[in-house]
């Protein structure tokens, strides 16, 4: 009997970067979970996509923000594909700018939600099924936004920061049981939700002399989840052509 492939969940993965990380974990050869939120459609769409190319792949829905339906996702994945052996944390929401002058608790709550809560929780349901395995893979998708500290986006900063140092800190944690925990952290990888904003100015400030693609990233969280990244933990790959 064949031996299951592993199983990677991505989340936010209907469009954006997220989509494109769950196509490439696909064409590794992992059996992927699309989550998403309310992209029914799109997440279908990649999920179909993946099985066309002789992919595994199915999508599933929760808001990864909310504990009960961070619980009942990993439930549903382990039912339908498998324990969960690789997670990559790409969901996320709005980041507007807001000056100091209107900075409130809120606005960092709004972002510590996507990039500590949902990670939390999304490691601790994981966890059980990774020790058992002896071994599993944390991938989070965070940003060089925590080198470039952009004026007006305090909160994203912060939150992003927490990130990174969280990542850092599970990575020793976890270690002893064979997991893996690093961040990715792209430049800005312009996709459908930047709409026609014009990357001219950005490019020009990236030594390689272009733009990030989703693609690049996938490459990297390619890497991390492989055999070849087994011995990489604690880490943050930036991949935005040495713009930083």
């Amino acid at each position: 009997m064949a031996k299951a492939p592993p199983v990677a969940l991505v989340t936010g993965a209907s469009r954006g970067l997220g989509a494109v990380i769950a196509s490439r974990l696909a064409a590794d050869g992992l059996a992927v979970a699309v989550n998403y939120r309310s992209d029914h459609a799109g997440a279908e769409e990649v999920a179909s996509g993946i099985r066309a190319s002789g992919g595994i792949a199915e999508a599933f829905p929760a808001d990864v923000t909310d504990e009960p339906a961070v619980t009942a996702l990993i439930a549903s994945v382990v039912d339908r594909l498998g324990q969960v052996e690789v997670l990559v944390a790409n969901a996320t929401g709005p980041q507007p700018a807001v000056p100091i002058e209107d900075l409130t608790w809120q606005a960092h709550l709004d972002q510590l939600l996507f990039f500590v809560k949902s990670p939390t929780l999304l490691v601790r349901a994981v966890l059980p099924g990774m020790k058992e395995r002896r071994g599993g893979r944390i991938i989070q998708i965070g940003s060089d936004v925590v080198d470039r500290k952009l004026p007006g986006m305090s909160a994203y900063v912060a939150a992003k920061g927490a990130q990174h140092a969280m990542t850092q800190a599970w990575a020793r944690e976890l270690g002893p049981h064979g997991i893996t925990a690093n961040i990715v952290a792209p430049g800005w990888i312009p996709v459908e939700r930047h709409g026609d904003l014009d990357p001219s100015g950005y490019r020009e400030q990236v030594p390689l002399g272009r733009m990030g693609t989703p693609e690049d990233v996938a490459a990297a969280v390619s890497f991390l989840a492989s055999d070849g990244g087994s011995f990489i933990t604690g880490e943050r790959i930036t991949v935005n052509g040495g713009h930083t």
